[in-house]
């Protein structure tokens, strides 16, 4: 059984929010790839590029790719920024 959080994402470059569930075993570099490539699908407009990053919305820290979903403070109801 894979565990999974669910996450609120804004994206500042086209003002878009979306709701995602994420598998807490991944690292947040793969998450990354993932969520931009469904990102660009979704919105037609998101450019894709290299150097994308995720933070904490209200916090400002900027999550490791090498790091876990499990190993950072992503939990439920997380609200992240890409940037």
């Amino acid at each position: 059984m894979e565990y999974k959080v669910l996450i609120k994402l804004y994206v500042p470059e086209i003002e878009e929010t979306y709701e995602f569930y994420i598998p807490i075993n991944k690292q947040i570099g793969e998450i990354v790839k993932e969520l931009c490539k469904i990102v660009s699908e979704l919105s037609k407009i998101y450019p894709k590029k290299e150097n994308i990053h995720l933070c904490n919305r209200y916090t400002g820290s900027v999550y490791k790719f090498s790091q876990t979903i499990r190993e950072s403070d992503i939990r439920n109801g997380s609200e992240l920024v890409m940037y």
